[in-house]
């Protein structure tokens, strides 16, 4: 079997009351999965099965309003024996290169010895985590189906995610009607203006892996990095608001390079937006400026509460992170 599609590739017929995925495997000994069409929980979880079940090429195009268009390659492969196997290029500039085989990832940056990470997912431009598991999110946000349309040549419903607490920005994707991958997807502001989209010029589905990862030497690549495991520090400050569904993942305690200062350093997730939080005590140290920047779909807050200065960064609006910010207070 071999699916490919381009931007003047063929459209798939509309009339499909259900919708089914081909197993990769060309004996055919596992079942089809059959997935509802009529409801986007069941559209997500057919996304979520292709992204990780199929073998694929995907190339597509990173696109941010005042910003150079950035392309990238992205591959998918499942062997005979269930291993996956994934990477992720950047085809402009110097490049970037990710390789995971299973749970180890390997980064190849220019100016970086290369390293791998212990993970089950590329850190990229798209939300792996969301990809493989959306009933993740499904306690932050709201699925809504709104209709199908042609993208990139191809017949495509489109599911809304929506904050339910509309303390986070919205996203829109389009899915493959015939296999369940993502063809499009549009960040969005509160108030629906497009921050960042990612668009699909060409996918090809194949019965096998594509030949690149023949050329793979697990044994070569960078020995995983041994990250200092975290401590059982009591935390110095509490965070006593954070968006429905959102939880904390990480608190690390560190000094930082330059400065040597000691900040407290907090990672919040609700499965599809992470945000990183610093904290350090600014007694005495002359900086009393409080700062909003916006980069892109990024937001950097920097509030200061007395002798607390509290750093928030993430794709979320600056209500949202100013209300976190301001929320933080000296554990008891």
């Amino acid at each position: 079997m071999l699916l490919s599609f381009s931007t003047i590739g063929q459209s798939v017929s509309d009339s499909q009351d259900r919708v089914t995925v081909d197993p990769p495997s060309s004996s055919h000994t596992q079942p089809v999965k059959v997935f509802p069409s009529d409801s986007a929980h069941g559209w997500l979880e057919k996304m979520a099965y292709a992204h990780s079940h199929l073998n694929y090429s995907i190339s597509f195009v990173l696109l941010k309003p005042g910003v150079d268009s950035q392309p990238y390659l992205w591959r998918h492969g499942v062997t005979s024996e269930g291993v996956q196997m994934e990477q992720l290029n950047l085809l402009n500039g110097p490049g970037r290169e990710v390789v995971r085989i299973e749970n180890k990832v390997s980064y190849f940056e220019p100016n970086v010895p290369p390293y791998s990470l212990q993970s089950s997912v590329i850190n990229g431009p798209f939300p792996s985590e969301f990809f493989q598991q959306p009933d993740e999110i499904k306690d932050s946000y709201d699925f809504v189906m709104v209709g199908r349309s042609r993208v990139s040549g191809r017949a495509a419903q489109q599911i809304r995610i929506v904050s339910k607490d509309k303390s986070r920005f919205g996203m829109n994707v389009w899915l493959d009607q015939e296999t369940g991958l993502m063809l499009k997807m549009n960040l969005v502001d509160l108030n629906g203006q497009l921050l960042e989209q990612i668009q699909v010029t060409a996918c090809h589905v194949t019965e096998q892996p594509d030949d690149f990862f023949e050329k793979i030497e697990p044994a070569m690549l960078p020995e995983v990095l041994k990250l200092r495991p975290q401590s059982d520090t009591k935390a110095i400050w509490d965070i006593d608001y954070m968006p429905i569904g959102m939880v904390e993942v990480k608190r690390d305690i560190h000094r930082l390079p330059i400065t040597g200062q000691s900040v407290e350093y907090v990672m919040l997730s609700d499965g599809l937006v992470d945000v990183s939080i610093y904290m350090r005590d600014s007694q005495n140290d002359g900086i009393n400026q409080d700062i909003l920047l916006r980069h892109e779909s990024d937001t950097l807050l920097t509030l200061n509460k007395g002798t607390l200065n509290v750093t928030v960064v993430g794709k979320l609006p600056p209500e949202t992170a100013n209300r976190i910010a301001s929320s933080i207070h000296l554990a008891n």
